[in-house]
């Protein structure tokens, strides 16, 4: 037996796509310092929850780390006052 190990991929695999560039979302809270996050406006906050009631990450959103804390921080606070459902809309069916 020999050590050797095949240093291509199987053929069966086919070429890799690359993945067309996107362009990195911005902050809206960095770029527009007017905007404020409020937990008793759940208007804005709800921009930022899935349908199913789940917090939407930074990945998608294009959030700075400091405002994903916050939005988060306002939701959980929203959450617990009854301003926003805890399980989205589609819940109570």
């Amino acid at each position: 037996m020999s050590d050797e190990r095949p240093n291509q991929r199987p053929s069966n695999s086919g070429p890799r796509k690359k993945r067309p560039f996107q362009r990195r979302k911005v902050c809206r809270f960095c770029a527009d310092k007017q905007v404020s996050i409020d937990y008793k406006d759940p208007r804005t906050l709800r921009y930022f929850v899935s349908e199913r009631g789940k917090i939407i990450p930074r990945r998608i959103s294009g959030n700075c780390s400091k405002h994903q804390r916050e939005i988060t921080e306002a939701i959980k606070r929203a959450r617990n006052i009854a301003l926003l459902p805890i399980a989205g809309s589609h819940a109570s069916a």
